[in-house]
């Protein structure tokens, strides 16, 4: 049953100047927030996305080389990315089908926070293990959420935590929010009918995990027309929100937001 004017969330209009994107492979970017990602960096903010793995077993020929597809998979996100928009892309060549959140990827993840400072951070959903309406999520998928989320707080925030780092340069940073994609319990939905054909765009370029691309494109779409409804848009995507800090400075309005976002971050990342 669809919501009533009166039952219909607002869209969640709150714009970081900076984000991080983490997931487990190449592609989940793109089948995740790549609209809000493509919308934000529309609106003015910065993105850049960190895969852990290189999806060097995502493929059915047992006498693939896995060397080539991770190859093959590394540049097509590469392409995809450039479609969103990021600033870059990381890929931390983590093992496809047995990423383990352990402290070596919770450090690789914290140096790409503290190096890039994104005051929002994009992740999966670490309390999923079965999706409402079916499927199991993928044990990479639930590694990469929980490591995501360990390395935003506290370890990127902790000066003590890898203090090493904080001698190479990369002191500690706070993280104000994290977005869950995927979730069984969404709570804001953000609009993206502007940046739906870009989403689909995106997708297009991960060929070699397309067998029926239209097929594909065509229940993306209706998932973002779904959840569009929720809202009273066309298209939109959902997330979880985790507000970890206040805004320094409460505002009404997304251009205010960004504004405010641009004061306190003002400093450009490291060079990469």
């Amino acid at each position: 049953m669809k919501p009533t004017i009166d039952e219909m969330p607002s869209p969640h209009d709150w714009r970081p100047r900076r984000f991080m994107v983490i997931v487990a492979h190449p592609d989940d970017a793109d089948f995740g927030p790549a609209g809000t990602a493509a919308a934000w960096i529309e609106a003015g903010a910065e993105g850049w996305l960190v895969c852990c793995t290189s999806g060097d077993a995502g493929g059915e020929d047992p006498e693939a080389n896995p060397f080539e597809l991770a190859q093959a998979r590394e540049d097509e996100q590469r392409l995809a990315a450039q479609v969103v928009g990021y600033r870059g892309v990381s890929f931390l060549h983590q093992p496809d089908g047995n990423l383990v959140d352990d402290l070596s990827l919770r450090e690789m993840l914290v140096r790409e926070i503290r190096t890039f400072k994104p005051d929002a951070v994009f992740a999966g959903d670490p309390e999923v293990v079965i999706h409402d309406g079916g499927g199991i999520n993928h044990t990479d998928h639930r590694a990469a959420a929980m490591a995501a989320l360990d390395a935003v707080y506290p370890a990127a925030r902790n000066p003590m935590v890898f203090p090493w780092l904080t001698r190479q340069g990369l002191p500690a940073h706070r993280v104000r929010r994290l977005y869950l994609m995927w979730s069984n319990k969404p709570d804001v939905w953000i609009d993206v009918t502007a940046a739906a054909d870009r989403k689909i765009e995106a997708l297009r370029a991960h060929s070699s995990q397309l067998h029926d691309p239209e097929a594909v494109f065509g229940r993306v779409r209706a998932r973002l027309v779904d959840q569009g409804a929720r809202i009273g848009t066309a298209a939109a995507e959902a997330y979880r929100l985790v507000v970890l800090d206040p805004d320094p400075v409460e505002s009404a309005g997304a251009e205010e937001s960004a504004d405010v976002e641009e004061t306190i971050s003002a400093e450009e990342p490291p060079k990469r």
